[in-house]
């Protein structure tokens, strides 16, 4: 799949196959957000692989996420909170991973709504580091439909609003 097949047919996956991601594969998606870009190359991330069930089921706040816990991995992305750009560098991270795993077949979902306190204590983060947001990666047992976008023109501006 080309780069831009990979993107442009990108969707977030809710619903996942009972299928392990290979080693290789998982590898290659940490890899790209190892590489991803960051301020002055501090690369302020860390990243948390979370495959065991009980902890995946921790992580679950109220309705929006729920499908966390069938999802073979969770990665929980973090920041070092005392870089002032960490939160748009794992985020960068983070999308270069969503990016990888689409280009191996691999489905994706951001996930923004949990809660930070409970999140770091369960999966014992430490006090400096905070919770910018997580990633579910499986297999799709979906096929969701692209959903509505602005055209182009109502959001690009050239030389000025």
């Amino acid at each position: 799949m080309s780069l831009l097949d990979a993107i442009f047919k990108r969707r977030s996956i809710r619903r996942y196959k009972k299928q392990p991601i290979p080693e290789d594969v998982l590898k290659n998606i940490l890899e790209a957000g190892r590489l991803a870009p960051s301020a002055n190359n501090l690369q302020p991330w860390h990243f948390i692989v979370v495959t065991d069930q009980k902890l995946k089921e921790g992580l679950i706040r109220g309705t929006w996420n729920r499908f966390m816990k069938d999802a073979p991995v969770v990665i929980v992305g973090c920041g070092d909170e005392r870089d002032k750009w960490s939160t748009v560098d794992v985020a960068i991270a983070l999308e270069n991973m969503v990016i990888a795993a689409a280009a191996q077949g691999v489905g994706s979902c951001w996930i923004g709504d949990f809660d930070e306190e409970k999140v770091k204590k369960l999966l014992n983060i430490p006090n400096h580091l905070k919770v910018i947001a997580m990633i579910t990666l499986g297999y799709p047992d979906e096929e969701p439909e692209m959903p509505s976008k602005k055209k182009l023109e109502e959001i690009v501006h050239y030389n000025g609003f």
